[in-house]
């Protein structure tokens, strides 16, 4: 029984994708998706509460494995720890900037101020991330490898610098697919600019100020 009960949340999953996506979630109602099933309401809402419910579920379970590859690639165990945040701003930025990915960003931001669905997709995404950023820093600064400083600040400086060479772009929608490469070359200068902020002291009162024009 448990099997058959999987088996269709799982169909109601993919037919409500079918329909997001060709529809958008504002045109997009419970009983299209029942449509599509062939299911009645009443199975639909045994469930999913609501529409924004199931759209959250949708996306976390469409992303959650990738969304917990990026954060397991802050990697403690890395003696370096540029390398180390190179390889999460990398793993970050294909992910956010996948076009699956980016098609769900635009339809929160453009919902956010109607329904539940912003808070519920925040919570689901940039609050974990930003939690488990700001642990990893955290050890960072205790192990000495970055200067003391509220590690959540430096979580929220971090995610910024990442996105800075491709937020605008992304939210008027000029952007349609990143490079593997471009977002190497990105991350390295992100990186670069988060260093320079938040390495040890010892490291930055070394430096000779830089003659570059």
């Amino acid at each position: 029984m448990r099997a058959k009960t999987e088996t269709r949340r799982q169909a109601i999953l993919d037919a409500a994708a079918v329909v997001f996506q060709e529809m958008g979630f504002e045109r997009t109602t419970m009983a299209a998706i029942c449509a599509r099933l062939g299911y009645s309401k009443a199975t639909l809402y045994n469930y999913f509460a609501s529409k924004e419910e199931l759209f959250s579920v949708m996306v976390f379970e469409a992303t959650e494995a990738e969304f917990q590859a990026t954060l397991a690639a802050l990697d403690a165990t890395l003696p370096d720890i540029t390398a180390a945040l190179q390889q999460f701003g990398q793993r970050l930025l294909a992910l956010l900037y996948s076009p699956p990915v980016q098609a769900v960003r635009r339809l929160t931001v453009a919902e956010a101020g109607r329904s539940a669905l912003g808070r519920q997709c925040y919570e689901l995404g940039p609050v974990r991330s930003e939690a488990a950023t700001a642990v990893f820093l955290q050890r960072a600064m205790d192990a000495g490898q970055l200067r003391q400083a509220n590690a959540r600040v430096a979580a929220l400086h971090l995610r910024g610098l990442l996105e800075a060479e491709w937020l605008d772009r992304f939210l008027c929608q000029m952007l349609e697919s990143v490079s593997p490469a471009e977002i190497e070359a990105s991350v390295r200068r992100a990186v670069a600019a988060f260093m320079a902020a938040y390495g040890p002291l010892e490291n930055q009162a070394g430096k000779k100020p830089s003659t570059d024009k």
